[in-house]
């Protein structure tokens, strides 16, 4: 069974507004250009979703996951609560006395922090500030668990996880919880990890989610790789959440939508959900563009949400 928030629509997407390019935010310095940029964006009001997910009222007997923004999702895994690379604050960036210097959302996320409700596995693909957002790691509490790439979990220290799990590609962990237990294995993806100029030894992961015989596909920031492929003999694979923008001119460390489709399909996942677009312009592809390739690379129906807020939920 599928069962989508609104109807889909392969209409063009409200204007968002404009906000500076940039394609990562993995440096402690900031171009000139970008700074001026920053400061031309202060005035932009950040828009609100159209879409609010009632996080309460899912069932535990389901898969549900809705798109909070970015590369954030709310997953409820058979009554285990997951939410990806969470990204809840106004700007994605370096966090500094005055607050967090970085590129500023188009679109507020779906829920704010206090609106989450119980958070079980905090899952961070890699170190990129627009994925591993310490302001938003604060304010879990101490019950939340963390998976995080190789050598990232000193970026946790000042937040409650305790003994956070690294993982390598390859490597597995249990993660046990007060609401059941959820098996993550760290995949090979095509991208980079460090979170400044020369840490480039920190990992980067795409990751299988496993519970109650259903299994999840989280693809965090990947361009085209073949790795893809070797999924398949884990599978099946209910749906795979999968980055589909900034590609342009980034192409190299982004996939753009068909690569993504590919993958999704060398995988052997059922139903995609398209993050990584629409919540920060990151790529010169700009806002409506991804979404509109997408839905001319797939099937409409295995499509989970084209808009922020949007939820999704199988059985």
């Amino acid at each position: 069974m599928k069962r989508i928030s609104s109807r889909l629509s392969r209409g063009p997407l409200k204007a968002a507004g404009s906000a500076v390019r940039v394609g990562t935010w993995a440096s402690n310095t900031l171009p000139a250009r970008t700074a001026r940029g920053l400061v031309a964006q202060s005035r932009r009001k950040i828009l609100q979703p159209n879409f609010t997910p009632t996080p309460a009222l899912w069932t535990p007997n389901a898969i549900t996951a809705s798109w909070l923004g970015h590369s954030t999702v709310l997953i409820n895994f058979y009554g285990v609560n997951i939410i990806t690379d969470p990204l809840l604050v106004s700007h994605a960036g370096a966090d500094v006395l005055v607050g967090t210097i970085g590129p500023k959302r188009l679109v507020a996320p779906a829920l704010t922090p206090r609106q989450l409700p119980r958070i079980d596995l905090v899952l961070l693909s890699h170190a990129h500030m627009d994925h591993l957002n310490s302001a938003t790691l604060r304010t879990f509490s101490k019950i939340t668990r963390a998976v995080t790439a190789k050598s990232t979990a000193d970026l946790l220290c000042g937040t409650n996880f305790k003994a956070p799990a690294e993982l390598a590609w390859g490597d597995k962990t249990v993660v046990n919880t007060s609401h059941g237990e959820v098996e993550v294995e760290a995949f090979e993806v095509k991208h980079w990890g460090a979170r400044w100029r020369h840490d480039s030894y920190r990992g980067y992961n795409g990751y299988i989610l496993s519970r109650e015989g259903k299994k999840i596909i989280f693809g965090g920031d990947t361009a085209w790789s073949e790795t893809f492929r070797s999924l398949r003999s884990r599978g099946p694979f209910e749906l795979a959440i999968m980055p589909i923008g900034a590609y342009s001119p980034w192409i190299h460390s982004h996939c753009n939508p068909e690569q993504a489709v590919q993958m999704t399909n060398d995988a052997g996942a059922k139903y995609f959900l398209p993050v990584h677009f629409k919540t920060f312009t990151l790529g010169r592809e700009g806002v409506h563009e991804p979404i509109e390739r997408l839905y001319g690379a797939i099937e409409n129906e295995r499509i989970g949400w084209h808009d922020i807020g949007q939820t999704f939920s199988t059985s």
